[in-house]
């Protein structure tokens, strides 16, 4: 039995895949949301997450909460959340802060 079809077939596909991996790797990342941007809320929780162990976990639910609040993040890793007092307010599904 001839197994070239079923070679050609194999070599096709894996190289289909190979290509559509690299290409997603590649890809570079979404431009930020106009909203964060316009409220400034990169540069705020960059400072506000200067410090932070989970850096990329920080940045992401400070962003969220600095949206939610209309830009207002406490200024400093260490400063107290009742600068804002939106941001401090907000809580998670299980009642814990939201909030870095």
């Amino acid at each position: 039995m001839n197994r070239l079809p079923f070679i050609v077939i194999l070599l096709i596909t894996t190289t289909f895949l190979i290509l559509t991996a690299t290409a997603e790797e590649d890809a570079p990342p979404p431009p930020p949301t106009p909203v964060l941007s316009s409220l400034g809320c990169d540069d705020k929780c960059g400072k506000r997450c200067a410090k932070s162990g989970y850096k990329e976990r920080c940045l992401k639910y400070c962003g969220i909460c600095c949206e939610k609040c209309q830009g207002c993040v406490p200024s400093t890793p260490y400063a107290d959340k009742a600068e804002c007092p939106c941001y401090r307010d907000l809580k998670n599904p299980k009642g814990k802060d939201k909030c870095p």
